[in-house]
């Protein structure tokens, strides 16, 4: 049995993972996949890939992206949903705040450096023609951590994945003032260097598995229920996110990274930039 750690965030983009390790489907292929939720997200899970504490990870495009840029030895070996992540734009519910507009020299909550939600702001103040050379930020590690300083004003705005957010939304903790969809798709598959060279068929087999299961995964009886109530969402608000989510079981291109890599360049995200050999592994 081949132990293979692998790491995500404990969001219903990762239920497909979960449900193939239920079935026991790793198990029939003698891999022993070892899931880890990491809520703190994208800047921990390169921070762990970097460090060998996990073998794979579910991670954000545009940080995987940046860390692999800045020495992270790892490559991206597939794109794992397709489609944008839509970003909400929150602040405290009694906030003064009513706009977007409104956050311009605010301080964002993020949950660490290099993290999506770190990387969106930078995303998001482009989009709106601010300046991005004195944005401030507050580190927040975890959801619980940003409803704590958006609630007693040591941050002013917080931004994450919509649908995640949305029950903090309706209990009247967040108000969503606005949304940002990231321009390129939101989730791939990145593996270490070392453990790929080692392991490629292992890799290409949990590639086969969890393709066949999002493949189908809208298919699956009762899937909005399920989802609804393991991340206490309304059955509503799951329809509209799977209507969006469009799952892939393709890699990367060479010109869909390199737009990617510009738009980040350009963003002011990354200072330098990689080759497509350096970044993306061909399975």
């Amino acid at each position: 049995m081949k132990t293979v750690k692998i790491a995500g965030v404990p969001e219903h983009f990762n239920l497909p993972w979960q449900l193939c390790i239920e079935n026991g489907e790793f198990e029939a292929e003698n891999i022993d996949l070892q899931w880890k939720n990491i809520p703190e997200g994208t800047g921990k899970m390169c921070q762990m890939l970097r460090d060998g504490e996990t073998d794979i990870a579910v991670i954000l495009t545009e940080g995987i992206i940046k860390d692999i840029v800045a020495g992270n030895p790892s490559k991206i070996v597939q794109i794992y949903v397709q489609s944008p992540l839509v970003w909400g734009i929150h602040v405290a519910a009694k906030s003064d705040f009513k706009t977007v507009k409104d956050l311009e020299n605010k301080k964002a909550a993020i949950s660490r450096l290099g993290s999506g939600s770190q990387l969106m702001v930078y995303v998001n103040a482009h989009e709106q023609g601010w300046k991005t050379d004195n944005l401030e930020f507050e580190i927040i590690n975890t959801i619980d951590g940003a409803v704590e300083a958006l609630t007693n004003g040591t941050a002013d705005y917080f931004m994450w994945e919509r649908f995640m957010t949305k029950p903090l939304v309706d209990k009247g903790i967040f108000r969503r003032v606005g949304d940002c969809p990231t321009p390129w798709p939101s989730f791939v598959i990145a593996v270490r260097d070392e453990f790929l060279k080692k392991n490629a068929k292992t890799v290409e087999k949990i590639l086969d598995i969890i393709n066949s299961t999002t493949q189908d995964f809208t298919q699956i009886p009762d899937i909005a229920q399920t989802l609804a109530d393991i991340f206490n969402q309304k059955p509503e608000d799951i329809q509209e996110w799977l209507k969006l989510t469009q799952w892939s079981q393709k890699n990367l291109t060479e010109k869909a990274f390199l737009k990617i890599q510009n738009q980040l360049f350009d963003l002011g995200i990354i200072d330098k930039k990689s080759t497509f050999v350096e970044t993306v592994k061909a399975m």
